[in-house]
């Protein structure tokens, strides 16, 4: 092809997420080190956009997530989908010896929604957003030349982040901003699913009882305790107060 490739991918809303010529380029867009770009279609109650976004803190500021409202609530959501990004790109930078075509698809896919989940709520939280996170998987003990290492991390992330979503909406205020959080956390799910199939397949677990209740529901986890004692806080250096 003649000329420079293109190098980002613009969506005007979150339906845009889940067709597949969309994830297609994004995925190839994101190869070229591109990334997504959020027309301002805002969530309701969250800031305006502006050009720059806000400017990262020194490792030792502390960044606050006010729940008492709906901007707040979405920035715990967007510093989750920071870190699960993260994750999934440094996985793909240098794959684990011995994954299988199958397993790289999966771990690629997820990664791909995970960055485009994080893009979307930048854009939309705009200047409202809170900074970029530090994250530190090598404090964690994360090996990423280790099957067992990076697929139990993703299980951490993906359990986690699926309980996050399930115990945050109730704070949601705006319906609208319910339904968003209900499209991704029911991506998040299915993330979860595969990565417990690739650990254990044909097994029950990828609904396994520690994750699915008596009554077929799944965990529901407050925000603090998804941030002090899941298991995700620590992989995130920032120090992080919660307000609600």
């Amino acid at each position: 092809m003649h000329g420079e490739r293109t190098r980002s991918i613009t969506l005007s809303s979150i339906s845009q997420l889940w067709e597949a010529s969309t994830r297609r380029e994004f995925l190839r867009v994101a190869a070229l080190g591109g990334s997504a770009i959020l027309l301002p279609t805002l969530f309701a109650a969250c800031g305006d956009d502006d050009d720059g976004g806000p400017v990262d803190p020194p490792p030792d500021s502390t960044v606050t997530l006010d729940l008492s409202s709906d901007p707040g609530v979405l920035n715990y959501a967007y510093a989750l989908e920071q870190l699960e990004a993260a994750f999934y790109t440094q996985v793909a930078q240098s794959f684990y010896p011995g994954i299988t075509a199958a397993e790289q698809q999966v771990l690629t896919d997820i990664g791909g929604h995970e960055v485009i989940h994080r893009d979307f709520l930048a854009g939309a939280l705009g200047s409202a957003r809170i900074p970029d996170l530090m994250v530190d998987f090598a404090g964690a003990n994360v090996d990423f030349a280790s099957r067992f290492s990076v697929l139990s991390t993703a299980r951490i992330f993906e359990d986690g982040g699926v309980a996050a979503y399930n115990g945050a909406g109730k704070l949601l205020k705006d319906v609208n901003n319910l339904l968003t959080a209900g499209k991704i956390v029911s991506v998040e799910a299915r993330h979860a699913a595969v990565i417990r199939d690739l650990i254990r397949p044909g097994t029950r677990d990828f609904a396994g009882d520690d994750v699915v209740d008596p009554s077929g529901l799944d965990q529901a986890f407050e925000p603090g305790f998804v941030l002090q004692d899941s298991g995700l806080g620590q992989f995130i250096t920032t120090p992080l107060e919660i307000i609600s």
